[in-house]
């Protein structure tokens, strides 16, 4: 077992953890706190304040009086601080990936080789942002006429961030958000929570501005609902739910703010029969059931071609029989623990609804007792074929270590298959076939398509979903325009 970092222990001994507020760590306006239980062994671990209404009003005129001089900053400068940040997230590397493996339950082996370098990475990438936003002169047929276009900040940006990905996603938006000059209030999900509130002591440590960046823990229910429906908010900024998602929406339209939205998924993984299969199958596997399967991309509906469906099917089952699940601080463990008991419930909901529809290839229950850490959510992996096309299972989005596998006969019929949901966030493609590669990609409705790879992400490749999986992108260029204005500026130049 991984033994606790120094860190981590000084951070979790401190009676409860304070709000970020105009600069000044704060109790809620309540008074009122929240445990955070270690889903790997239900251990109560720390306590949060408990924000609402009256911490994010705070919050945000904290974050509104900070931006004339954070917006105004010269890019040179909001560089410096944000590489100074960039640099402290990978110092404090192993602490970070600690405290997101303590609340959520991935594996710690995933969060130190790849959560915690990531956010530092995404970080000194947004470092670079503030001398990368540029305008355009536009040569209009009016004579006398000097026009060009500018990018400026939008004002004060709400950002939410999820519980699985939390030091990736804190990353991803705030960076580009504060690059640009705007100022961020950030709710992070009530499940993961600690490992923002320790990156906002870093921004802290960094030489952030008071007021620049805020951070308003709590329960979504009083927290984003407020943070989405407040006046001086100029955006909101989430990955989460589809249902949370139009909540944000509603909230946001009385004042018309700008959304960018990252939802749900129930993403389609096909490997054709030409596919490279030991490839496939592993890729499929870390597709299905990476982080337990608490994944926006999780390629949950496997759709294999029949020539090679049985052969494929019994390699991807003896795949996930070798997989170890056990505590996140467990070395050799590939599958943590589900989140909490909420979603462990809705998880084993829809595993007895498959058993009555489908047959049932592998797991379907609760790991036994003994096997995985006492007080702890975890699931086997589960793995369905015959499930139907019109199956809660396939339509629905079950964010838990269960896969249903697909027989299909044609490129047509996969493509319709595929296409026929209300998501459109991810999809992944397993063919030596470079042409059907590039006709089956471009047919999917989907905001990305891994060929022959899945879950791959780069800070300077676009991301984010068609339909019910969202609208707007994280990274790339598009993120600078997702946190900025376009204005155009006409010059009379015989004035």
């Amino acid at each position: 077992m991984i033994e606790l970092h120094p860190a981590v222990s000084t951070f979790l001994s401190r009676p409860s953890q304070k709000l970020l507020v105009g600069g000044a760590w704060v109790d809620a306006v309540s008074g009122k706190t929240q445990r955070v239980l270690n889903p790997s062994d239900g251990a109560a671990v720390a306590n949060i304040a408990s924000g609402d209404a009256r911490d994010i009003d705070l919050a945000v005129s904290a974050a509104r009086s900070a931006f004339p001089s954070w917006s105004t900053t010269a890019p040179g400068a909001r560089e410096a601080v944000l590489r100074r940040f960039a640099s402290l997230i990978l110092d404090h590397a192993e602490e970070l990936a600690q405290l997101e493996s303590i609340e959520n339950g991935k594996p710690y082996g995933h969060t130190l080789s790849i959560d915690a370098p990531v956010c530092g990475r995404n970080m000194m990438n947004a470092s670079g942002i503030p001398s990368r936003i540029l305008g355009e002169t536009i040569p209009v047929s009016i004579p006398g006429m000097f026009v060009y276009t500018r990018r400026e900040p939008l004002g004060v940006i709400g950002i939410i961030t999820p519980w699985n990905y939390p030091l990736v996603h804190f990353s991803q938006k705030i960076g580009p958000a504060l690059a640009a000059g705007n100022c961020v209030v950030l709710k992070p999900a009530s499940l993961a929570s600690l490992c923002c509130l320790r990156l906002g002591e870093l921004a802290v440590e960094a030489g952030l501005p008071a007021g620049t960046l805020n951070i308003v823990t709590g329960q979504g229910s009083a927290t984003g609902a407020a943070l989405s429906a407040h006046p001086l908010v100029a955006k909101v900024q989430i990955t989460g739910s589809t249902a949370v998602g139009k909540s944000i929406i509603r909230g946001a339209s009385e004042t018309l703010k700008r959304v960018t939205l990252e939802l749900g998924s129930k993403a389609p993984n096909i490997v054709f029969a030409d596919a490279d299969i030991p490839a496939a199958v592993e890729g499929a596997f870390l597709a299905a059931f990476g982080n337990s399967g608490q994944s926006c991309v999780a390629g949950s509906r496997l759709y294999v071609e029949k020539p090679i469906f049985d052969r494929f099917a019994d390699l991807f089952v003896e795949r996930a029989k070798r997989a170890k699940v056990g505590h996140a601080f467990d070395s050799g463990a590939e599958l943590g623990p589900i989140v909490d008991r909420v979603q462990f419930d809705s998880i084993l909901a829809y595993i007895e609804k498959g058993k009555n529809e489908g047959r049932l290839l592998l797991g379907g229950s609760a790991c036994a007792a003994g096997t995985v850490p006492s007080g702890g959510c975890y699931i086997e992996p589960t793995i369905f074929s015959g499930i139907a096309d019109n199956s809660a299972l396939t339509r629905e989005e079950i964010f838990g270590p269960v896969v249903c596998i697909y027989q299909f006969d044609t490129e047509e019929e996969v493509i319709r298959r595929a296409n026929d949901t209300r998501y459109g966030l991810a999809a992944g493609v397993w063919t030596k076939d470079g042409a059907k590669a590039s006709r089956v990609s471009a047919a999917i409705e989907a905001g990305v398509v891994w060929v022959n790879t899945y879950d791959k992400f780069a800070n300077n490749v676009p991301f984010g979903g068609f339909k019910e999986s969202g609208y707007g992108r994280d990274n790339g260029t598009a993120s600078i325009e997702a946190v900025t204005e376009l204005k155009s500026v006409w010059i009379n130049t015989n004035a």
